[in-house]
């Protein structure tokens, strides 16, 4: 018996050694729910730490760059250090959450001046949501280095597909410095249709997408989605040591309302809440990781939702709120649920009210399928089911872009 123990034991071992080796180096943990291990960014080489790769490249021309507060590379600002390295940066262009990353949600942005480098800022989050043909008048390569989540509401990705149109349309050049996708993991949702496309859902792709924005710029670059179907010049910087079943933490904060890795994990799933009255915690310090509204019903947890840096007038501000608590969810492996919107929905008493009627349900979710089924009282299961054809289809499209082994 006492031999066979410690055989037991040398076979756990291995299989954990082994384990690790297959997705790689783990040097941090984080515990969310079933211990799933994350892997921080210095785990993988990113595409804008492969400076051999790319500074060749851009040697003698001039460029823009498409960034914010997560366009960093061990503890520093991409636009710094191509400064330092003498590359000919000319200008940067905002989106949505300005360059530092600091104003709040649908907050417009103005041109400005950036103080510590003195580069002009150009707003693509105000009256512009593309550059113009003079903004690009003294431009050759307009680089994209932002940390995406991999949800297809992330305004981020919109930007990105109108920096690719705006290059295509005046013959410049794109080049994309990938990083991994913390919800890379997994294809989910249902495929937007585009009667409802708009700057939360642009192409015709899952909820959750299953791709990096390298990966994502190649999709839009090869299917033609870009305005008349024309196609930029476009180079992707790959991450090394990435794969699609890797977890993945980013190290930093990717937006003033996505405080922490369980916020990104929940993100597809709570998303569809800013359709309706339920507050999803903004205004909070708990952002995408709390759901409630002023009815006791919907849980014991409750929270009230005040302004705060990133989030001005939040919905149901100032209103105690009553709901749930996600934090200590394994979001990781529960992926994109529907359980909590079709639970909230039940039990909402004005149901005629729960749906806002702006139609930004519908917007988010990328059809009226979804809210409808809901509204049919149809579950989960049966919601799922309808959005296999649209997904196998995707699938097999995604297969032709992806630069990283697959999940799959």
């Amino acid at each position: 018996m006492k031999n066979l123990s410690v055989f037991i034991i040398l076979i756990f071992i291995f299989l954990q050694c082994n384990s690790q080796k297959n997705v790689g180096k783990i040097t941090k943990n984080e515990l969310i729910g079933s211990r799933q291990a994350s892997i921080q960014a210095s785990d993988i080489v990113l595409g804008a730490a492969r400076l051999d790769e790319y500074l060749p490249l851009l040697k003698d021309k001039t460029v823009a760059m498409v960034v914010n507060q997560t366009s960093q590379l061990d503890g520093r600002h991409i636009v710094d250090l191509l400064l330092e390295k003498k590359v000919n940066v000319k200008k940067i262009f905002a989106p949505e959450h300005g360059f530092r990353g600091t104003a709040a949600d649908g907050e417009k942005i103005v041109n400005s001046q950036d103080p510590k480098t003195g580069l002009p800022i150009i707003s693509l989050y105000g009256k512009d949501r593309k550059p113009s043909a003079a903004h690009l008048r003294d431009i050759d390569v307009v680089i994209f280095d932002i940390q995406d989540v991999g949800a297809r509401f992330y305004t981020y990705i919109s930007t990105m597909h109108y920096v690719m149109e705006a290059c295509a349309e005046n013959g410049k050049e794109v080049m994309v410095f990938d990083r991994p996708n913390p919800n890379g993991h997994y294809v989910d949702g249902e495929v937007l249709d585009l009667k409802f496309q708009s700057f939360v859902g642009m192409h015709a792709i899952p909820v959750v997408h299953g791709l990096t924005v390298g990966e994502l710029a190649q999709m839009i670059n090869g299917e033609k989605w870009l305005e008349k179907g024309v196609q930029c010049r476009l180079t992707v910087i790959k991450n090394e040591d990435y794969t699609h079943a890797m977890p993945y933490m980013p190290p930093i904060k990717t937006s003033p309302n996505m405080p922490n890795y369980q916020s990104i994990l929940l993100y597809p799933s709570l998303c569809f809440f800013e359709g309706t009255e339920v507050s999803v915690g903004r205004g909070t310090d708990t952002q995408f990781q709390v759901i409630g509204s002023p009815t006791s019903k919907y849980g014991t947890y409750t929270f009230t939702p005040e302004d705060k840096p990133g989030t001005m007038n939040p919905p149901q501000k100032g209103n105690l709120c009553y709901g749930l608590d996600l934090r200590k969810t394994d979001a990781f492996k529960m992926q994109l649920s529907l359980k909590y919107l079709i639970d909230f929905y039940q039990k909402c008493e004005k149901k005629e009210n729960f749906f806002l009627k702006t139609n930004h349900f519908d917007r988010l979710a990328g059809s009226e399928t979804l809210k409808k089924m809901i509204i049919e009282g149809k579950s989960e299961a049966e919601i799922k089911a309808n959005w296999q054809a649209g997904l196998k289809k995707y699938k097999e499209m995604r297969k032709k872009y992806l630069l990283y082994e697959d999940f799959e």
